[in-house]
């Protein structure tokens, strides 16, 4: 093998290493200028053959628009076991149905989310937001101006998505246990009929906040998978 193929592959390899968060090519174009982002993508592909090729317990994935180096699955109860992680706080099925209602109809405002849901969406609403997994992207042009809600890059590295385009099925959200409305009320325009507050302070003071992982502390530690489920 070239030596200066194999150096480029150990550098990427220990960027990717090293990195909290997904590597977009731009950011290795600026480390690596005498290469092309064809070439530098070439590499980490070879990168990520190599994982898989041998079983590794870390696994290359496209994430977010760039690349992360994470634990692979198939090791995540060991993982869980080294740091006796033996609870861990999930979504609850009000949050992932706001959120999926979120993530598919965006931007979109909490009384269709009420609608669709047919109960108060307040507390679930201010969650993601607090975890970090949905943001505040205007206001409708309504009377009161009630906030439109979007997803975060977060909510793309968290559930492992390059875009919102690898979004499952809406059907496929019953293999989560959620029980989430028929497809034609997710993707209707409907009019929300639900009391849209005039205002959010405690809302719209909320920060956003980067949620991945946070039962294990560890960024580069994924445990997605172990039990069909993220832990959050």
């Amino acid at each position: 093998m070239d030596d200066q193929l194999q150096n480029y592959k150990s550098a990427i390899e220990a960027i990717l290493f090293v990195s909290e968060k997904p590597v977009v090519l731009d950011q290795l174009k600026d480390v690596f200028p005498e290469l092309k982002p064809s070439q530098i993508h070439d590499v980490i592909k070879q990168l990520q053959e190599e994982y898989v090729n041998r079983e590794a317990g870390m696994v290359i994935v496209e994430i977010a628009g760039g690349f992360q180096m994470l634990s692979n699955s198939h090791v995540a109860a060991y993982i869980r076991e080294f740091y006796k992680t033996k609870t861990k706080e999930k979504l609850s099925k009000p949050a992932l149905e706001s959120l999926a209602i979120i993530a598919y109809k965006q931007p979109v405002g909490r009384a269709e989310v009420e609608v669709i849901r047919g109960v108060n969406s307040d507390g679930t609403i201010a969650h993601l937001l607090n975890k970090g997994l949905i943001k505040i992207t205007g206001r409708k042009e309504v009377p009161g101006r009630p906030f439109l809600y979007g997803t975060t890059k977060e909510f793309l590295e968290y559930f492992g998505l390059k875009s919102l385009e690898d979004l499952p099925k809406i059907e496929e959200f019953t293999q989560l246990g959620v029980d989430m409305p028929k497809a034609e009320v997710m993707q209707t325009d409907e009019t929300a009929t639900a009391p849209e507050a005039e205002s959010e302070p405690a809302v719209e003071q909320m920060q956003e906040q980067t949620a991945s992982q946070e039962s294990s502390g560890q960024s580069r530690v994924s445990l997605r998978g172990a039990e069909g489920d993220a832990a959050i």
